[in-house]
């Protein structure tokens, strides 16, 4: 076999470039028995984590198997397109210095341009390329040859580094092509040098290829013309097929093996020191030990318990042995920045498992109240650094962010980012545009794919689009689209992982602006950052602690009581009471569905309870089948297996159910006979298994394992699906005890608050399951005053006014208007003095654009002054009237303009207009004013007595697709007597998909089922009623009466835009979707 390195490598990370993954490239390379392979992406190395992770895992998997293979070295670089010059160069650092040479030279030029650019010109290179090797990749010779003078510029400033690249296009050409450049390499002193150009991993991609390249240039492939690959050639190739091409140039093959030798660099040297954050000329360890200490006297006036000292002991020897002192000193350093403007905060993740963090604030959660796994955390054998995850308020985080940047500077803090993928929904647009289907085609097809999926439409799903599954160019599209999901189309931002280093961040890894202002990523994701085991910091957003810091505020202004999230009273009877009977909308983490239905099963009663109810509803433990075995053991219908000392120690708290991912672990670890660091690889490189197809290998030793120690072989079965599970989505104890704590907190600021607590989850509005109309509904259900929008009494935000009887009512904000500028609102209140008047005088005194004014009519936010909504809006367009001309004096005809008398608007009219202008409304229900039309539809307040079959109509307020749940779609109805929860399983939301995904309005048949409080209606048949809100403007017509001869209903103003009824629907009363 003929010794061969491909060195001229483009991933999918060349976006709409590239056809293969880098995990495929690699994969490939191996088959074909290459001694290198070179991941060579556009002024980018975005894609060589993957590679190097995917390369590590094959060579793990045939050491097991005990092949021993040689696998291909992986040589990181880059392909440098210039901005002066029509040579390209592909640079392969030779060592680490050079490595951070190239990442300096690309950050450089990203730094320079907008977001997805890289503006590098020659005397860039010229000034960074020291120790690359760098491939010439010029023009076509046969073409024109007017880049000798770079090629020499470049060759003369970097000598013996240089090479000319050889490229095949396989056009018939190519023997004549290769003696240009060889003449080429004589004449400049350049030696040459084979490369493939390979786009594709097999050429059975390249009908992919044509797709991306028509989707980069914005044309349909019938207009392709020659920017279509000729042929499928640029695909990975072995040494014996290049030696066929350069038969007459063996030298040129030659060299890429000489090439891929000098290159020595590997991704695994990567490594970093964090910041020291030594201070004042304290070491890290001594500052952190005096802070820790500290920490004991105030987070236990009364002296810590000795368990307490001795495991802060055991922390900090193994935090200065493994020498992390620094990454705790960073995040006690943010914390403290946050804590000191005011912002709230709560560390989560495995570093709730640390003594240390509590002590330091960065938890909230008592030691005490979960079982602590340091080694979950930190663990010398694993080597890698801890995970702190902090929440901050949403509204506030950006001024975390801002810090970071400041003290640390751009050059050492970078966020990581996000690689978007082609979902189902934007390759079903983008292959379909290409492939020539017509607009509404195309939408059809991409309006059926509901939520996150990942594949391609199915032949029903073409049928219904009015597509014939057998035709050759529906048939190709669909395999196109199947093979484009999951491709990268961009990067992203991370909602806010940040990598911060004591020396340069841009020597590790090219940096770029972010679309945000002020913001710079870095190139690689989290799973990249995990790979090459470098510390991030994640500064995450939460809307919840928004909520919690604004209710505080509001407890302190109108009760006189300072709250945090430590001193809430904790282990409340009424606020479990309240849990056990569902009341939770609004509650963090507990308002969903499946929390609702599973909250009367669970009755939590302490705690541990909630951090349980946290942890169950996830993948993991429905995936690996816990949920059912957890909750009948609890309610004592199911017997607790006796399952040995080892596993009962692991696994008594919870009934004998795994429901943690540390659960998980350590029963790899004593059932299945793992180390703890094989069990921790396990959990952390699941990703990584399963895309490359290898995770069958250790089901078998894990299910293996636990066969061999006696153990159930169903039970060992469902104990590793739960650890799958935990792969795509797993919460740590320790995560869960930090998210019950605000659970616990926002149920009890609901029991004991629910006018403030309401007020706040308004103003930190978007967060949450369920939008502005169902939280205020919620309210009033818990009697609740709530008073409407008032030009006298709102300011922006939601605001509570005290009542005659001593009691808190809610007055809705200027925010709740849509459309309203917060700008408008302040210059609205502060001009109000002693109230307005009238319309015009707030025109005059808040100097407010008359737009402002029709959006506070629309919003019925004169009624306070007698004004209808009708008279409001007529005196706000008035002032946009031009001034009338001056064709007839004061004393003349015209003067005096008579007083218009407007016709009242109906009850259905008002009810539209709330809703279009505020989402909600205070006068009534939609399926009140519709009741009289659906005699059949059941009051949803009655379905807890009913029995056997009924109807009920309602609207759909959320919409849930669980990917744990086989198919099956839960929605939420709501009328005007309350909601009701309605199961569609897989059967009937085929049968009624366009109903189910898209209706406003739903009349559903189906059969009542039980199980102790929680009812739900189980759908046979679904309707779409959405046209019949359109109608609600309409009088209503009861009995006899008809409309007379000659006159039609006129239809109310819904929108400027949307005239379908199901539009119409649509934009006046939204679902929240969850998928």
């Amino acid at each position: 076999m003929t010794a061969y390195a491909e060195l001229c490598v483009t991933s999918n990370f060349t976006f709409l470039t590239g056809a293969s993954h880098p995990e495929e490239l690699v994969k490939r390379a191996t088959e074909l028995g290459l001694k290198a392979v070179a991941i060579t992406d556009r002024n980018s190395v975005a894609g060589v984590v993957r590679a190097f992770s995917a390369l590590k895992e094959l060579a793990r998997v045939a050491c097991e198997a005990g092949q021993g293979a040689d696998m291909p070295r992986l040589i990181p670089g880059a392909r440098l397109v210039l901005t002066d010059s029509a040579v390209e160069w592909v640079a392969l650092p030779t060592d680490l210095a050079a490595w951070s040479r190239l990442t300096r030279l690309l950050s450089l030029g990203k730094r320079r341009a907008e977001k997805g650019s890289c503006y590098i010109g020659l005397a860039d290179l010229e000034e960074w390329g020291r120790g690359m090797i760098l491939i010439a990749l010029p023009p076509d010779p046969l073409e024109g040859v007017g880049f000798t003078e770079d090629l020499r510029r470049i060759a003369s400033r970097f000598t013996g580094q240089c090479f000319l690249g050889a490229a095949p296009v396989y056009d018939g050409q190519d023997q004549e092509r290769l003696d240009r450049l060889a003449e080429l390499s004589q004449s400049i002193g350049l030696p040459k040098v084979a490369v493939g150009n390979v786009l594709m991993h097999r050429s059975n991609r390249r009908p992919l290829a044509d797709v991306l390249t028509c989707i980069r240039e914005g044309c349909t492939i019938d207009a392709i013309g020659d920017r279509r690959l000729a042929n499928g050639e640029h695909r990975l190739k072995s040494g014996d097929e290049l030696a066929r091409i350069f038969h007459r140039y063996p030298a040129a093959l030659r060299r890429t093996v000489e090439i891929a030798d000098r290159c020595v660099f590997r991704m695994d040297q990567l490594k970093y020191q964090y910041p020291d954050e030594a201070r004042d000329g304290e070491p890290a360890q001594t500052r952190l030990e005096r802070l820790a200490r500290e920490g004991l006297v105030w987070r236990y006036p009364g002296g810590a318990p000795p368990k307490i000292v001795s495991r802060v002991e055991k922390e900090l020897l193994l935090i200065a042995e493994v020498e992390y002192a620094p990454y705790f000193l960073t995040v006690h350093d943010i914390v403290s920045f946050a804590r000191s403007r005011g912002i709230l905060c709560q560390g989560r993740g495995s570093a709730a498992n640390s003594v240390v963090c509590y002590l330091l604030g960065i938890t909230e959660v008592p030691p005490e109240s979960i079982t602590l796994i340091f080694e979950r955390f930190i663990s010398k054998e694993r080597g890698e650094p801890p995970d702190i995850d902090v929440d901050f308020e949403h509204e506030r985080r950006e001024e975390v962010i801002q810090w970071i940047y400041e003290r640390y500077t751009r050059e050492r803090a970078g966020l990581t980012a996000v690689v978007i993928h082609f979902r189902s929904r934007a390759a079903i647009r983008e292959v379909g545009k290409v492939m020539g289907l017509s607009q509404d085609v195309v939408a059809r097809l991409s309006g059926q794919i509901w939520g996150w999926s990942s594949s391609a439409p199915g032949e029903d799903r073409l049928r219904d689009a009015g597509l014939n599954p057998e035709d050759r160019r529906v048939a190709l599209a669909v395999r196109l689209i199947g093979e484009i999901i999951g491709f990268p189309r961009h990067l992203s931002q991370h909602v806010g992982g940040f990598v911060i280093t004591h020396g340069r961040l841009d020597e590790l890894c090219p940096i770029e602006n972010a679309a945000m202002e002020d913001r710079t990523v870095i190139e690689w994701d989290k799973d990249d950052i995990d790979a090459l085991g470098l510390l991030k910091v994640d500064i995450l957003a939460l809307g919840m602690l928004t909520a919690i810091r604004k209710a505080f505020s509001l407890i302190v202004d109108h009760q006189q009581q300072e709250l945090t999230l430590a001193n809430v009273p904790p282990e409340d009877r009424q606020v479990y009471d309240m849990l056990c009977k569902a009341d939770a909308i609004g509650v963090f983490q507990v308002e969903s569905r499946a929390q609702l239905n599973f909250l009367p099963r669970m009755q939590p009663r302490k705690f541990y309870d909630l951090v349980c109810e946290v942890a169950i509803v996830r993948p993991g433990p429905i995936q690996g089948g816990m949920v059912h075995p957890f909750i009948n053991r609890r309610q004592g219908r199911e017997k607790v297996e006796d399952l040995g000392p080892a596993m009962m120690e692991v696994l008594g708290r919870t009934y004998g159910v795994p429901l943690f991912q540390e659960q998980a672990m350590q029963i790899a670890v004593v059932a299945a006979g793992f180390s703890p660091s094989e069990a921790d690889r396990l959990r952390r490189s699941l990703a990584t298994f399963k895309r490359m197809g290898t995770i069958g290998g250790f089901r078998d030793r894990f299910v293996g394992g636990m066969l061999e120690r006696g153990y159930d072989a169903d039970f060992a079965a469902r104990c590793f699906a739960q650890i799958e599970g935990f792969g795509s989505y797993g919460f740590p104890e320790s995560h869960a005890a930090s998210f019950a704590r605000l659970v616990y907190v926002s149920a009890w600021l609901k029991r004991h608050h629910q006018a403030i607590f309401t007020c706040a989850l308004l103003n930190a509005q978007p967060m949450g399951f369920y939008a502005p109309a169902q939280l205020v509904r919620d309210a009033r259900d818990h009697g609740v005053e709530v008073r409407p929008v008032s030009v006298n009494h709102s300011v922006w935000d939601c605001t509570i006014e005290p009542r005659a009887d001593g009691s808190l009512a809610l007055r809705l904000g200027f925010r709740q208007v849509k459309g309203m500028r917060e700008e408008d609102a302040v210059w609205i209140a502060a001009a109000r003095g002693n109230g307005y008047p009238d319309v015009e005088s707030v025109w005059r005194r808040a100097g407010v654009w008359p737009d402002a004014l029709d959006r506070l009519a629309e919003a019925d936010g004169f009624a306070g002054l007698g004004l209808s909504r009708r008279d409001a809006l007529w005196q706000a367009r008035a002032l946009k009237a031009p001034k009338p001309l001056p064709l007839f004096g004061m004393d003349g005809e015209g003067g005096a303009e008579p007083v218009v008398d407007l016709p009242r608007m109906t009850l259905g009219q008002e009810v539209i207009e709330d809703y279009l202008s505020l989402r909600l409304s205070l006068r009534a229900h939609p399926m009140e004013i519709l009741r009289p039309g659906l005699p059949e539809s059941l009051p949803a307040e009655r379905l807890s007595v009913a029995k056997g079959r009924v109807v009920l109509t309602g609207l759909v307020i959320t919409r849930q697709r669980p990917g744990t749940a086989s198919g099956v779609v839960f929605l939420t109805l709501e009328d005007e007597t309350g909601t009701a929860n309605v199961v569609v399983w897989r059967k009937v939301y085929e049968a009624f998909r366009p109903a189910v995904v898209a209706g406003r309005l739903l009349r559903v048949t189906g059969r009542i089922e039980r199980d102790g409080q929680v009812v739900h209606l189980i759908a046979e048949r679904i309707e779409d009623l959405s046209a019949r809100l359109s109608t609600i403007g309409h009088q209503l017509r009861i009995g006899a009466e008809t409309e007379r001869a000659g006159e039609t209903v006129r239809p109310t103003r819904t929108s400027g835009r949307a005239r379908h009824p199901r539009e119409q629907a649509k934009k006046l009363f939204p679902s929240r979707d969850f998928h």
